[in-house]
């Protein structure tokens, strides 16, 4: 039983780019889930962040930690089956996330 039969290597490569992907993110993903999921660190960050609703400062965090935890996905499906011009649109996509992220950490936060 031959899984790939025409010896294509890319999802090979997508899981390792994962892999590679997942664990350059493992410490920032811990520390955005930590501060997700209990309240009291909002007293660790000093000035309006301390004055940021409760529901705010966590929905940023469960947001943070989402796309964190979809990254490695994204990189290793995109290098294994996508095209140059998919590609580019999945950056996009990424990069209107990281837009949104910080657009909310503006509004939430700062």
């Amino acid at each position: 039983m031959d899984i790939d039969p025409e010896h294509n290597k890319s999802g090979l490569w997508g899981g390792l780019a994962g892999l590679i992907v997942a664990a350059i993110i493992a410490v920032p993903l811990s520390a955005a889930f930590a501060f997700a999921t209990n309240p009291g660190t909002q007293q660790l960050f000093a000035g309006r962040l301390e004055e940021a609703t409760r529901g705010g400062y966590q929905a940023f965090w469960w947001i943070v930690t989402l796309l964190l935890l979809s990254l490695p996905f994204l990189v290793g499906f995109g290098v294994a089956k996508l095209s140059v011009k998919s590609l580019t649109i999945v950056g996009a996509i990424v990069a209107l996330f990281i837009i949104a992220i910080m657009v909310m950490g503006q509004l939430f936060i700062f």
